[in-house]
């Protein structure tokens, strides 16, 4: 009784999600999408969490990092920030949050006006360690920096995919 219900159930999900148009974004196996994002130039982004999120792009958009034949052009302006959230009886500061947030603007190639334009938030935190232990402080530092720039990489990643995808759905619907 149960499994025929559960059949049923699934079925009609099924139905409904084929009749509303539903479609994955790499319901194709990725390959429009894919290759239009491999065309994504990423512009250099100043220092090191720059550097990191830029690369994590790169990786992301399975791209050659050069702007010679790239169909758009992606810039980044980037904002951190440090908030102390836990503090000890003696005032020190115990934990910190970090978050980095990214301004983008995706413009064609030769073009000076942006098709794309949006910003991305990540908050990470890390531990401060006591006296003899600085180096754990910093590593930790830079580990919740690079944390937040993949999640920042892989959300932007996510938006320009759809945004791409919708102009190649308009662009396939618009032809005869």
């Amino acid at each position: 009784m149960r499994s025929g219900f559960a059949v049923f159930v699934v079925s009609l999900v099924a139905s409904m999600l084929a009749a509303c148009g539903f479609q994955p974004l790499y319901g194709d196996g990725g390959r429009t999408v894919g290759s239009t994002l491999q065309g994504v130039y990423v512009e250099p982004i100043s220092e090191r969490v720059g550097y990191e999120l830029r690369n994590d792009l790169l990786d992301l958009f399975n791209a050659p990092g050069s702007a010679e034949n790239a169909a758009y052009r992606l810039k980044l302006v980037l904002t951190e920030t440090e908030q102390g959230v836990v503090l000890q009886p003696n005032t020190a500061i115990t934990r910190y949050n970090y978050s980095l947030v990214a301004h983008y603007e995706l413009f064609p190639k030769g073009g000076t006006d942006a098709v794309k334009v949006g910003e991305v938030t990540a908050l990470t935190a890390y531990n401060v360690a006591s006296a003899p232990f600085l180096y754990a402080t910093v590593t930790a530092q830079r580990d919740a920096r690079n944390r937040a720039a993949n999640q920042v990489a892989e959300r932007i990643r996510t938006e320009l995919a759809v945004y791409l995808r919708g102009m190649q759905q308009r662009a396939a619907s618009a032809q005869p």
